[in-house]
Parts: structure tokens; C-alpha cells; sequence
């Protein structure tokens, strides 16, 4: 067994209990490779930004547990190369069963996430109780998720949403013993969130998704209040990059993400981590794209690999400095 303290990282609740205070989320980004590491540990020294480094079942399936953790560490060494030792969790994304959430902690992940969200009540309660139960032993912190959000993201797939209710929650907290909690307002997994004919069109045609359900997330707020809440789907699907895929050979279609303005005001409340996946996927499809349409004669990763890392710290950047404001919070 490895401990998370020995590869130098942290764990979500002193970051969380800074966030909700000073009105803030921190990003909780996906990774799968070196790139993306990079790109997320760069952009989130140059702000100041603490931030959680998010593996799904399906990331560690593709990179390997061990490797993964490996990069984690380096990714602790990298920011303070770069200047900084910002706060860095190790967390798993959707994780499906107690047996998963106990390998990654064992592994040296400093936070998990097991989503018990697709069971009924008491079996999410039931399973979810456990893995707080061995977690906390090792000190190592547990998100929870009641409610269910549409999409797909790798081995995660719903076809409709369930809004989490307001009135379990308080139930759900005491019972489980959880440090965060992942609610369903409106959010949506995956590139293509809403189908056009849930939006409206604004002045200049673009399409305009449903707006998040606050009201829930304010329901939420009064019944645990103090409490770290999580939203998960929260990719934006910026639509310059959906223009620069399909101008250079793609074909998205419908791509429609959570507007930013919703995701700053979740920001302020009592949301304190926002998970952003989809976003970069883009963001690294759009630059490898255009490079391969702009220089077909190339053939090295790097000449590909390089503009799409850098796209994607723009991306990030813009992410914690306009969105989370989550910037010099380190």
C-alpha cells in the first residue's frame, strides 16, 4: 500500500473548507497522459491555482493505476520545477463499487468518489457508508452523489436526469459520513449536453441551453449548510472549438455545454469543486486538427502533441482565472 502523504499530495477537505469560504471551486480536471498533465499543472502554477487531478476507471484503465499514480508524483515535482507548490489531489471520478474505490486508496489516491447514484436509496447509502468507512482510515476523502446526471462519460451512461432531492440530503451526509456531495441540477455529461430543441436561440442564433435549477442547489444548501457541494458535467463546450473540429474534418454535431456565467454563480454558493472533462477533449481535438490540416507532411507526436498541450493551458487558465475563481487561492 502506498499513502497519497508520501507521493506529496493532499486531500480535498482543508482546500474545500478555503474554497466555500472565500467563495470559490476548485477545478477538478481529467487526465489520461502526459499532456494533459502537463498542461493542468502549468496553467494552475502560473495562477496559483490549487486544483484535483481527476482519473476515471476508464483513464486508468487506458494510462495503467501505476503509472498514473507515478505521474501524480511527478506532477507534485513538476509545480515546484515550475516555481510553486500548489495543493494537489489525486482523485478517482465515478467510481463504481467499493473494490475500485479501495484499490485507487490503497494506490495512493487521495480522494475517491464512489457514485452509488444508479442504486436505490439505501444501496447508494449502503455502499457509500463503506467506502467512507475504510477511506477515512487513511485519511483519505469520499464524494458521494445523489441524483443522476444524463450523458456519457467513459463507462458512465444515463439517459435521462434525476434531480437530486433536496430532502434526502441531510440523511444521506449523516448516514454516510461523506466530505462532499455531487448533486443533479441541470448539469450533463459528455460534448453534446442538450438536444437543440430543449434550447432557445438568442439574439444572434446561438443556442441557449435550459438554465441550471438553483433552486435546488439553494434547497441543498439550507438543509447541510457548510457543506461542500460537487457538480460534475460542467463542461461549457466552447464553440470555437467545435467550428475549428469540424472545419478540419469533424463532425459534431449538437455539441451544446453549460454556459460560463451559470458555472461562476454555482461558484460563488456552496459548490466547491467543478469537474471539467469534455472541455479539454476539445480544446486538444480542435489544435491536433488544425495542425494536421495545416502541415499534412508531419509525422512527429511532438509537432501534433505540442500546439494541443499548449491549447489546452489557455484553456485551463481561462478556466480558474474567469470561470472558478480559483486563481491565486494556492
Amino acid at each position: 500500500m502506498v499513502n497519497y502523504k508520501e507521493l506529496g499530495l493532499v486531500n480535498s477537505r482543508e482546500i474545500f473548507k478555503k474554497a466555500f469560504e472565500g467563495k470559490y471551486a476548485i477545478p477538478a480536471f481529467n487526465f489520461n497522459n502526459m499532456e494533459q498533465m502537463q498542461a493542468i499543472i502549468s496553467a494552475c502554477v502560473e495562477e496559483s491555482s490549487p486544483v484535483i487531478l481527476q482519473v476515471s476507471s476508464g483513464a486508468r484503465k487506458y494510462a495503467n493505476q501505476t503509472l498514473l499514480r507515478y505521474m501524480a508524483q511527478g506532477a507534485v515535482e513538476y509545480a515546484k520545477e515550475l516555481g510553486k507548490n500548489i495543493p494537489i489531489v489525486l482523485h478517482l471520478d465515478h467510481g463504481s463499487d467499493f473494490e475500485l474505490c479501495k484499490s485507487c486508496i490503497d494506490m495512493g489516491f487521495s480522494s475517491v468518489m464512489i457514485d452509488g447514484s444508479h442504486h436505490p436509496y439505501d444501496k447508494n447509502v449502503e455502499i457509500t457508508a463503506k467506502v467512507v468507512e475504510y477511506a477515512h482510515k487513511y485519511d483519505v476523502t469520499v464524494e458521494g452523489e445523489l441524483g443522476v446526471l444524463a450523458g456519457i462519460e467513459d463507462d458512465v451512461v444515463a439517459e435521462e436526469h434525476t434531480y437530486t432531492q433536496p430532502k434526502e440530503v441531510q440523511d444521506f451526509v449523516s448516514k454516510t459520513g461523506v466530505d462532499s456531495l455531487a448533486i443533479s441540477i441541470g448539469t450533463s455529461h459528455g460534448a453534446n449536453k442538450f438536444k437543440p430543441e430543449q434550447c432557445t436561440r438568442d439574439e444572434n442564433g446561438i443556442l441557449v441551453p435550459p438554465p441550471l435549477r438553483f433552486d435546488i442547489l439553494e434547497e441543498v444548501e439550507k438543509m447541510i449548510p457548510g457543506f461542500p457541494i460537487v457538480l460534475h458535467g460542467a463542461s461549457s463546450v466552447p464553440q470555437e472549438y467545435v467550428k475549428t473540429i469540424n472545419a478540419n474534418g469533424g463532425n459534431l454535431k449538437d455539441a451544446i455545454g453549460i454556459p460560463e456565467t451559470q458555472l461562476r454563480r454555482a461558484a460563488s454558493s456552496a459548490v466547491c469543486k467543478i469537474n471539467i472533462d469534455s472541455d479539454g477533449r476539445l480544446a486538444m481535438t480542435a489544435a491536433i486538427r488544425e495542425t494536421f490540416n495545416q502541415h499534412p507532411e508531419w509525422f512527429d507526436p511532438r509537432q501534433y502533441l505540442g500546439p494541443a498541450r499548449e491549447e489546452l493551458k489557455k484553456l485551463y487558465k481561462h478556466k480558474v482565472v474567469n470561470v472558478l475563481g480559483s486563481a491565486g487561492k494556492a
